[in-house]
């Protein structure tokens, strides 16, 4: 009996990227000629799409502007054994596609990711502020979620079908790379991560990244999942900065106490102990969170354990 043809859909979210759409296209048509290509347009005005159907890529469209919106739809939409995301701005080589593909294919990994930063990033990218930018956010998460990731905000990356399936989409723009890595990093998703050649913007293509807000999203996005996947890490530090503070409040009264033996500084007393007691509000907060995160997380792992199983079935 014949083996089943894997399924390979390669995912390309556009806005406006009509100078490099039909070479991107046809270069991943020609390393992945089996694969479907799609192209997903967001609101674009120079005719992207119109240029993408010439290509060859099947088109379709997400209204709801921004990067995060068109990928949660592609994810929802489209059935297949592995997803090739890449961008549509002709700066990740096609020569690596086969090989990132293969890797999920073969169950090595559930996420591949095209790893810039490692290469060429630094010298084909004339944007300082990017660069200094994605150290920063290389490092908060690394610190944050003990792990080694190197290249955190790539937009070139392979997926498996129990990822996309599995991971829940809230991001609405640019930021959602930084969400994807830390739900595989948090999850304990097969990561591997491949050097790959990064090639800035061709002349006439233009970013849609704005540095100084698109970078403040991110941060707070990297601060909410802290948040939210390890609440004790995070109340315990807020807890720590206020105990701190109270100390400030309150060591003058204890050190006129012992001085004296009367309590001059009243109000500063009160002020400590206030804060003294926040602090350790703070610190149960995190412990009761910490368990619920727990319960999700055990919860997470039987419905992709069913997942798998319906899938085989």
């Amino acid at each position: 009996m014949k083996k089943e043809e894997k399924k390979i859909a390669v995912l390309i979210p556009c806005y406006n990227e009509s100078k490099t759409i039909e070479k991107v296209v046809k270069d991943y048509k020609k390393a992945l000629p089996d694969a479907d290509i799609y192209v997903y347009d967001n609101n674009s005005k120079d005719h992207t799409d119109e240029i993408a159907k010439e290509a060859g890529a099947i088109v379709r469209y997400e209204y709801r502007q921004g990067k995060g919106n068109v990928i949660r739809t592609m994810f929802r939409d489209i059935e297949a054994d592995c997803y090739l995301m890449i961008d549509g701005d002709d700066t990740y080589p096609a020569e690596n596609a086969k090989e990132m593909c293969d890797l999920v294919l073969s169950g090595r990994a559930d996420m591949v990711i095209g790893d810039r930063l490692s290469s060429t990033y630094f010298t084909e990218n004339k944007r300082p502020f990017h660069n200094f930018g994605n150290r920063i956010v290389r490092l908060l998460i690394n610190t944050l979620f003990n792990n080694h990731v190197k290249d955190i905000m790539t937009g070139y990356r392979a997926f498996s079908y129990d990822f996309v399936k599995g991971f829940p989409v809230l991001s609405k723009g640019f930021e959602i790379e930084t969400e994807m890595t830390i739900h595989a990093v948090d999850k304990n998703y097969k990561l591997v991560e491949i050097p790959v050649t990064y090639r800035d913007r061709p002349e006439g293509s233009v970013s849609k990244l704005n540095t100084y807000s698109d970078g403040m999203k991110v941060l707070k996005t990297i601060a909410v999942l802290f948040k939210e996947y390890k609440p004790m890490g995070f109340f315990g530090i807020i807890s720590l900065l206020l105990a701190l503070i109270s100390l400030i409040f309150l060591i003058p009264p204890f050190a006129g106490y012992f001085a004296t033996g009367e309590v001059a500084k009243f109000p500063s007393l009160i002020v400590g102990c206030f804060i003294l007691l926040t602090s350790v509000l703070s610190l149960m907060c995190g412990i009761i969170l910490q368990v619920i995160v727990k319960k999700d997380r055990q919860q997470y792992e039987l419905i992709m354990n069913e997942l798998k199983n319906t899938r085989k079935d």
